[in-house]
């Protein structure tokens, strides 16, 4: 988790979301990733999906059966459809997101029987560390934009 929040960091020296992905596999960090959303103004690029192109691109197989995905965030829908995807054998992460949190917390893509593979979830590692950065992260935001939130609709 620890390479996980080191990415989380990166992301946010760069003025994005601090959330870090790194994938393990036979004990080795074979991919590692932060969110690039405002970098590369791309919707797609959450830390997760960078990872999961990036390990499987390393191990010349999309399948990536034996590894381990550990994340700061609980993934999202997509990320969370993208890891069954992928079949690894473990989902690790750090803070859940009641707000959109799919491993759990608002709904639960990577536990749904209904669907091909189920990894192993385990949570709530370094998790108050985790949720340290992105609570900062959306502190520094509220506090540029003087506390306003944009009108809806």
């Amino acid at each position: 988790m620890e390479a996980a929040i080191a990415e989380a960091m990166l992301a946010d020296a760069q003025g994005d979301v601090p959330v870090g992905c790194v994938i393990v596999h036979e004990g080795n960090i074979i991919a590692r990733a932060h969110n690039r959303r405002e970098v590369d103004q791309d919707p797609t690029a959450h830390a997760e999906i960078l990872a999961l192109r990036r390990a499987a691109s390393h191990l010349g197989a999309w399948r990536l059966g034996g590894c381990t995905v550990v994340v700061t965030l609980e993934p999202c829908t997509m990320c969370a459809g993208a890891i069954v995807l992928a079949r690894p054998e473990r989902l690790v992460f750090g803070a859940t997101d009641p707000k959109t949190g799919a491993c759990g917390s608002l709904y639960n893509v990577a536990d749904d029987a209904r669907l091909n593979h189920q990894p192993e979830i385990v949570f709530g590692i370094l998790g108050d560390t985790c949720g340290t950065l992105l609570r900062a992260f959306f502190s520094r935001r509220r506090n540029k934009q003087g506390g306003h939130r944009k009108p809806s609709g």
